[in-house]
């Protein structure tokens, strides 16, 4: 059958679509080493979590080691300076194997991370027991004495370790629905399910001694959680994203209970955040443009350097 001239210039037309359909697909992705696509319109949101698996890493490590990345995966660091005012915490056996066994969870999500994206150096953290008393004392509204130390117990510990990771999960839950490669979401959401439960081993922890005061300070485990929260979403200027362990019985699950041994929303959803808020909260300043608390010159990548120029 012959072909008309207008069944020829489909034909035609059709060969070069094929014929730049790769170079218009591949500019779209990047590949890891592995060979797997990932959008590059996720470069930037793969990056970003990087800032607190940093955190987190370094905190869990000195916290049960005495020691950080750079003596046990040093090649993550990518020559970023050492973490300030970081140490060994006095851990109890039992909290020091959880601490230790999130740490180098911690490790393995700086891995999987910059397996797929370049990634940056380790921002410089501010992880001294003065960082983490001026972020509590703006939590409790008042300068406690002595000043609260995370390395001086367990609780204490585990205190301070409830004011960042959750930070980190609500991150990831905000991330993902802006992710566009397949690939991308099932990294972050492998990540997110590991921070949910380091989160929730914290909080179950914590909830068991709610009750419990935390001397000599007059104010009880719970209380604390409570604190750390509405200074959270105090920051993060969005609303309420927060919960501490004990809620009013109508911020409960169903609104039938006052026990909150997870947060979540009105229908036990997890809360999600932008990085921006994320920003505010971690600078403790309430504004993504003005670094300090634990970033005292800021994070690193992309999202958080467009945001200091």
């Amino acid at each position: 059958m012959a072909l008309t001239a207008t069944s020829t210039a489909t034909i035609t037309t059709l060969l070069i679509s094929l014929f730049f359909l790769p170079k218009i697909y591949s500019s779209e992705f990047t590949v890891d080493h592995h060979h797997i696509r990932f959008a590059k319109a996720d470069v930037d949101l793969l990056e970003f979590p990087l800032n607190l698996e940093f955190f987190e890493a370094e905190f869990f490590l000195y916290g049960a080691l005495g020691y950080g990345l750079d003596k046990v995966a040093p090649n993550l660091t990518k020559g970023g300076p050492t973490p300030l005012g970081a140490k060994k915490a006095n851990l109890d056996h039992f909290t020091q194997d959880v601490i230790l066994q999130f740490a180098y969870q911690e490790v393995g999500h700086l891995r999987a991370i910059q397996k797929v994206v370049k990634g940056f150096p380790r921002p410089l953290l501010d992880l001294s027991k003065e960082s983490f008393a001026k972020t509590v004392d703006a939590a409790i509204g008042k300068k406690l004495s002595p000043p609260f130390d995370p390395y001086y117990s367990g609780v204490h510990f585990l205190l301070a370790s409830y004011l960042i990771p959750y930070v980190g999960l609500t991150g990831y839950v905000g991330t993902i629905p802006k992710l566009k490669a397949p690939s991308s979401r099932r990294l972050v959401a492998g990540l997110l399910g590991v921070e949910s439960g380091q989160d929730a081993v914290i909080r179950a922890y914590l909830y068991e001694h709610a009750k419990e005061i935390v001397s000599p300070y007059g104010i009880t485990v719970g209380e604390f959680t409570n604190r750390f929260s509405e200074l959270r979403d105090r920051l993060g200027h969005q609303g309420h994203k927060d919960e501490g362990l004990v809620v009013p019985l109508a911020e409960g699950a169903e609104g039938k209970i006052n026990g909150n041994v997870l947060a979540g929303d009105a229908d036990s959803v997890a809360f999600d955040r932008t990085a921006e808020e994320i920003l505010r909260i971690v600078y403790g300043s309430g504004d993504e443009k003005k670094p300090g608390g634990f970033y005292p010159k800021g994070g690193n990548g992309r999202i958080a350097i467009s945001h200091l120029l």
